[in-house]
């Protein structure tokens, strides 16, 4: 796991070397730049920061090249089925000097081209500089689920990339500069979909896809997608036998992904995912695993979607004779925020952020590799927004004018701070103001935070001018038609599976474990076992049931004989964080600065009226406005951080110093 940049047509080594020295946390245990000149070609730059997990010798060093130095690889990620292929490779003439999976792609490549990443069973994310043809071509490559970010600036013959955008900025000529579309997209989301980044012109290559750069031209290709059946298929296995499969597939995946030559461990929060990884390690090896628990104090949990008791998780590692490590989160936010806001480089206004970056520097002193569940809950319709799909479809039968009362009522009631309530009210409030529009709008409406005529209101007459006639959902819409013959489920689970999880979930997973210099793996996110459910289980048995919908019910199958009871019937609890609890108590100074009157004017992206109306109800509990409010934080520190401040200051200089201040 590492953290890589290039350049090329640009830069100096000197350059690329800044560049490392941004992405140092990605990869403290090495770095290096190889580069090349030619007379009639230009300039070509490859950078490294290594985190070793495979072969921890100097013989992993990268840049690194196949026997002759014709072909050069920067490298970020763990390619799990490299031993096959490096026996296949080695059987066809081709030598190796270390035992990295690295060296396994440079060869691969050199034997493939381009297919080579057709053949990968991982997570990755390289550039290959290829001199065999005379001039340099350069070959960039993302995982199939974009795992490991790549992110790039491309302007006529000049290209940079990197892991992290903020490597980016220290290429001369790359301005920091704010994209209004997507601006307006962060808004409505919290993030920004991918391949599009808040700094204008540096986009990421999309997961699935390669690029090769020649004699200054870029040219980007898909390589894989996912795929579902169309929704009048059928479907002939059986529950048990589809069951029996998933879980034998799903045993492989965790296997194959526990290889390493440095500790191991896993989240364990007693949730179906997590605890369906903890068991099948437990199942792989005869070694303790270590595992590790995130909690928070009582005053924290009330209302929030969380899972509140630590002695579940606690319970289940005895039981298996794993080790296990409760994390209780209560951070000093206010100095927290603005390093993380600086190593997710892109503003992502979900505070989960600070709970992964908590429990990976926690877990940083005992493992370098932790396994995550992410990826179950698209994977096997995990999340309660897909059953509001099927709610949606009922409540449409109550007449126009009762839906209305309905709606009008529950808009108007209090956010019931402090409340077991607190949870419900908020879902049924979201599911009131979208249930009677069309599925697909529904679907997307209920994952936004701003709607269009909030967002008319919060800006400034020249931030609307900007803005006008963008359509921030046009990600989602382009994903529901791309699958437009599969059932809606699928379409849903498809969209999640391509945005979603993908710039949200992923992105701060990368960003805040390599923070503090440790790997997530993902095994609900093999290739081979993605597509097997997609193709070979029906809708109803990964949703089953329309009231009291039973999620992820053919991998609750699956796991029936191996996770205790208690364990499968728990609810479903995202990585939550007490945002409200925050803004009401430990960050009422920070949001009285940061969103000050003064201070929004000066920025003359919102109105100081409009901004000042969100914080006055969230404080007196009249509305839930917390994640606005976090959005609103997050952007102007994102401001400060990266557009403001780079005038006087390199990204790195900016770091430097908040990380002297936390």
């Amino acid at each position: 796991m590492c953290g890589i940049s290039g350049v090329a047509n640009c830069g100096s080594r000197e350059v690329v070397a800044s560049m490392n020295a941004v992405q140092a946390h990605r990869g403290p245990d090495d770095s290096g730049v190889w580069e090349h000149r030619s007379p009639d070609y230009g300039y070509v730059g490859l950078g490294s920061q290594r985190l070793a997990i495979l072969d921890l010798s100097a013989s992993g060093h990268m840049p690194m090249s196949n026997e002759d130095g014709s072909i050069w690889i920067t490298y970020n990620g763990e390619i799990y089925n490299y031993r096959e292929l490096r026996r296949e490779l080695a059987a066809k003439g081709h030598r190796f000097i270390s035992e990295t999976d690295t060296e396994v792609v440079v060869h691969l490549y050199e034997e493939y081209g381009s297919e080579c990443v057709r053949r990968l069973r991982g997570m990755f994310a390289f550039a290959i500089c290829d001199l065999r043809s005379g001039a340099p071509e350069l070959f960039l490559a993302r995982d199939h689920f974009g795992i490991k970010p790549l992110y790039y600036f491309h302007q006529g013959s000049r290209l940079a990339f990197a892991s992290e955008a903020k490597a980016l900025l220290e290429v001369p000529g790359i301005p920091a500069e704010l994209d209004w579309r997507s601006l307006q997209q962060y808004l409505t989301f919290l993030w920004v979909p991918e391949p599009g980044t808040l700094f204008r012109g540096i986009q990421k290559l999309a997961a699935g896809h390669f690029a090769r750069f020649r004699k200054g031209e870029l040219k980007i290709t898909q390589y894989w997608d996912l795929s579902f059946p169309a929704a009048d298929s059928v479907f002939p296995r059986s529950e048990n036998d589809l069951a029996e499969e998933i879980r034998e597939r799903f045993r492989d995946s965790v296997k194959s992904q526990m290889v390493s030559d440095v500790p191991i461990g896993a989240f364990l929060s007693a949730g179906l995912d997590s605890s369906s990884i903890v068991a099948m390690m437990r199942e792989s090896t005869h070694l303790a695993v270590r595992t590790y628990t995130v909690t928070f104090p009582p005053e924290y949990r009330v209302g929030e979607n969380a899972l509140d008791d630590p002695s579940v998780p606690a319970e289940f590692a005895r039981q298996l004779g794993c080790e296990n490590y409760r994390i209780t989160v209560q951070p000093d936010v206010v100095n927290l925020l603005p390093k993380l806001i600086w190593h997710m480089d892109e503003p992502v206004a979900d505070p989960a952020i600070i709970t992964a970056y908590l429990v990976c520097s926690e877990a940083r002193e005992h493992v370098t590799v932790l396994l995550s569940g992410v990826g179950g809950d698209e994977l096997f319709a995990g999340y309660r927004k897909y059953a509001a799909h099927y709610w949606a479809q009922m409540y449409q039968k109550i007449p126009s004018s009762l839906r209305e009362w309905v709606g009008s009522s529950l808009a108007a009631t209090p956010s019931l701070r402090g409340s077991a309530l607190k949870g419900p009210l908020r879902l049924a409030k979201k599911m009131a103001r979208s249930a009677s529009l069309p599925p697909m709008d529904r679907f997307i409406m209920n994952g936004t935070y701003l709607n269009k005529e909030q967002k008319a209101s919060l800006f400034t007459q020249e931030a609307r001018r900007e803005l006008q006639g963008l359509d921030p959902a046009v990600n989602h819409r382009a994903a529901f038609e791309h699958v437009g013959e599969a059932d809606f489920l699928n379409q849903m689970l498809y969209l999640d599976s391509k945005i979603f999880m993908t710039s949200l979930n992923l992105n701060y997973n990368d960003k805040m474990s390599m923070a503090s210099s440790l790997e997530v793996r993902v095994p609900f996110l093999d290739v081979d076992l993605a597509e097997f459910v997609a193709w070979n289980v029906p809708p109803d048995m990964k949703l089953k049931g329309v009231l009291r919908p039973d999620t992820k019910h053919i991998l609750r199958k699956a796991m029936k004989n191996t996770l205790p009871r208690k364990i499968l019937k728990q609810p479903k609890a995202g990585f939550a964080a007490p945002v409200d609890y925050w803004l009401a108590c430990d960050m009422r100074e920070m949001v009285d600065d940061l969103l000050s009157e003064s201070r929004v004017r000066e920025r003359g992206l919102f109105s100081p009226e409009v901004v000042r109306k969100y914080v006055q109800e969230q404080r007196v509990g009249k509305q839930d406005w917390s994640m606005q409010i976090w959005q609103f934080l997050t952007l102007e520190l994102w401001m400060q951080t990266f557009l403001d401040r780079r005038r006087t200051h390199s990204t790195r200089e900016i770091f430097t110093r908040q990380a002297a201040s936390a």
